[in-house]
């Protein structure tokens, strides 16, 4: 009988437990060996692997926010900028519906449609990357274009980008196959002049002809926690094909290349058509082209990989006190928030409110302005508002913010 127990075998290879080493039985009798198990374990890894290949987010069509829904989403967050959260849904919309059915279409390759964001500071391009990826619930991760060299330099790897999306997906690789990456500085990459490079430039073309690959959608090979490859570290492959990018810049002085385009394309013509002449600013960017594009200095190939386009306009006054009012963060909303808190309510005149305005406009840096001038406003307030006891109202008149008055306190 004891015999007869040292002699099990597998019951999945046949293989006897003296070569097996270790069983495990279940309860009917049956017994399996590590090496079975291992091969039960990659069996069932290809079979997810597989059932992942469609990265069906969504159930079924009908579940994919239409464009109309995710510009709803976006207005709650982002003032005007209307074309440009228009051309951002439909390239979204059509991204995810060209995941759930690229299993399905035998005839037609369809392509993703990266996303190139163009406008001054503080417009609210990276606002529209976050609450984008906020409505649909995916993995986002934003990095800095700025920061990136060539392999072997110092500097960060572009696969790095990668690892952020991972690390934000909680490194659940299907997922991340199926996030948003939000490039911002990408103009801060552009080559050095639109002539090819005789020199290394490891920051500038170099870090572009390093995106190629990953925006197009490729199998790139990343270390799980960041940092630079060594050839004993584990990596990880994550399939880009899926993964949207949208990069923003500001592209200061592009507008200057539009308009001299434009101007030598009008030579010659004897009427001049005045709606082409008023053209400037921020307005220019709505007519850019490839072309101009080259000639700021991103090189052809990075070009045909962003061809989705929108342009962000600067914002006016309207938009920056509609930003300190409307959104869901809304400076003031913020603000109010925080004195409830304490128990107060705090109350902006309408002349404080435009006083605050034009304290933003002369910053320039649009919406960020804004920010600015309302914390020097409130940086000394908010110091003292906590020591005063049985306040219930604080009140900011257009003195506070022009002439640093002490505001209204109502007990």
């Amino acid at each position: 009988m004891a015999k007869q127990q040292l002699q099990k075998n597998c019951s999945f290879c046949g293989r006897p437990q003296n070569e097996t080493g270790m069983l495990i039985a279940s309860p009917t009798g049956a017994n399996i060996c590590s090496r079975c198990i291992d091969q039960a374990q990659e069996i069932v890894n290809e079979g997810n692997e597989k059932s992942k290949s469609g990265l069906a987010l969504f159930s079924s069509l009908t579940e994919i926010p239409k464009p109309g829904e995710i510009k709803q989403h976006l207005d709650t967050y982002v003032i005007g900028q209307e074309q440009a959260k228009r051309a951002v849904s439909v390239a979204v919309y059509n991204h995810y519906k060209r995941i759930m059915v690229q299993d399905d279409v035998d005839d037609v390759d369809l392509e993703k449609s990266n996303i190139l964001l163009m406008g001054p500071t503080g417009t609210g391009k990276t606002l529209l990357a976050k609450a984008l990826a906020k409505f649909l619930d995916v993995p986002f991760a934003i990095a800095d274009a700025t920061v990136l060299t060539e392999a072997g330099y110092v500097g960060e790897d572009v696969e790095n980008i990668l690892v952020r999306l991972l690390q934000s997906a909680d490194y659940d690789i299907a997922a991340t196959e199926a996030g948003i990456i939000y490039v911002d500085e990408i103009d801060k990459i552009s080559r050095r002049s639109a002539n090819a490079s005789i020199t290394r430039d490891v920051s500038g073309e170099g870090v572009q002809q390093a995106l190629l690959k990953i925006l197009e959608g490729t199998v790139a090979q990343v270390p799980p926690k960041g940092g630079r490859k060594h050839p004993e570290q584990p990596l990880v492959s994550i399939n880009t094909q899926n993964i949207l990018f949208i990069v923003g810049g500001a592209f200061e002085g592009i507008e200057e290349i539009i308009a001299r385009r434009r101007k030598k394309t009008l030579l010659g013509f004897s009427k001049f058509d005045e709606e082409e002449s008023r053209l400037k600013g921020a307005e220019l960017l709505q007519v850019v082209e490839p072309e101009d594009l080259l000639q700021y200095g991103l090189i052809p190939e990075i070009i045909g990989r962003l061809p989705v386009i929108a342009a962000l306009e600067e914002l006016t006054r309207e938009a920056l006190r509609a930003i300190l009012l409307e959104p869901r963060n809304a400076l003031v909303k913020q603000y109010r928030k925080m004195f409830d808190l304490e128990g107060v309510e705090l109350v902006f005149e309408d002349d404080a409110l435009e006083a605050i305005i034009d304290a933003a406009q002369k910053y320039g840096t649009g919406a960020r302005a804004l920010r600015r001038s309302v914390e020097k406003v409130m940086l000394d307030i908010m110091f003292e508002v906590p020591d005063h006891k049985n306040l219930k109202k604080c009140i900011i008149s257009k003195n506070v913010v022009t002439e640093k008055a002490d505001p209204i306190f109502e007990y």
